[in-house]
């Protein structure tokens, strides 16, 4: 009886141990999984530190837009697309007050009033607080060789003197056309750096956005 007893306590003391060991090993099991969690927590702050901030501007058409009419992206806003993707930028449309025509033709009549006439067309909404930015894109399409005044609207309530400031553009043939001469005409103590030109037509492609990476890491910006 007594054997029996002595055998009865001492598989209640082996199982206690047991569970005593489980629930440790568990505990600890938890504790590795924390500290990992933790320290990829401080490894993506400390990766973070240091690094400028970037607003991309853009200017661009879903309608009236030549050779196709109407897209469901703006052949710009694809471009700034791929340069938020690859830098991780905040991004500000400049939407005008008075809507363009929807046809082509009737835009470009409209957009060459406005250039003769040095109309700066009202921006709907409010502009960005551009201090808090050390890095600018500037994005449109070309209108007769340069940005849409409404563009122009933008920059006109800006400073941008001290900042890194990088045209980019769609277009069908003209390129940056003077947007780099009017950036640097206007804000004299900005570090403008080389802009990129994409066809419009071809905004929507692999090729666009390998051409938006190449250019990134070819001017440096990348990681800002």
């Amino acid at each position: 009886m007594n054997i029996k007893k002595y055998l009865l306590a001492l598989g209640v003391v082996i199982i206690g141990l047991g569970l005593f060991f489980l629930n440790y090993s568990n505990s600890a099991a938890e504790e590795s999984v924390t500290t990992v969690k933790i320290n990829d927590v401080v490894n993506t702050a400390q990766a973070s530190q240091g690094n400028h901030r970037s607003l991309i501007v853009f200017f661009t058409r879903t309608k009236g837009v030549y050779a196709v009419g109407e897209v469901p992206i703006g052949h710009t806003h694809r471009i700034a697309n791929y340069i938020q993707e690859a830098t991780g930028a905040d991004m500000y449309e400049i939407v005008p007050e008075k809507e363009y025509p929807n046809e082509y033709r009737a835009t470009t009549e409209v957009a060459r009033a406005e250039r003769d006439n040095n109309e700066r067309p009202a921006i709907k909404g409010s502009i960005p607080d551009v201090s808090q930015y050390d890095t600018i894109y500037i994005g449109s399409p070309i209108w007769w060789g340069e940005y849409p005044m409404v563009v122009r609207t933008f920059l006109d309530q800006v400073d941008l003197n001290g900042k890194t400031v990088i045209p980019y553009t769609t277009h069908e043939g003209s390129g940056l056309g003077s947007t780099t001469a009017i950036l640097a005409r206007q804000f004299p103590q900005a570090n403008i750096l080389e802009g990129l030109a994409i066809r419009g037509s071809n905004a929507d492609s692999d090729a666009a956005k390998t051409a938006v990476q190449t250019w990134l890491q070819r001017i440096g910006v990348l990681g800002q």
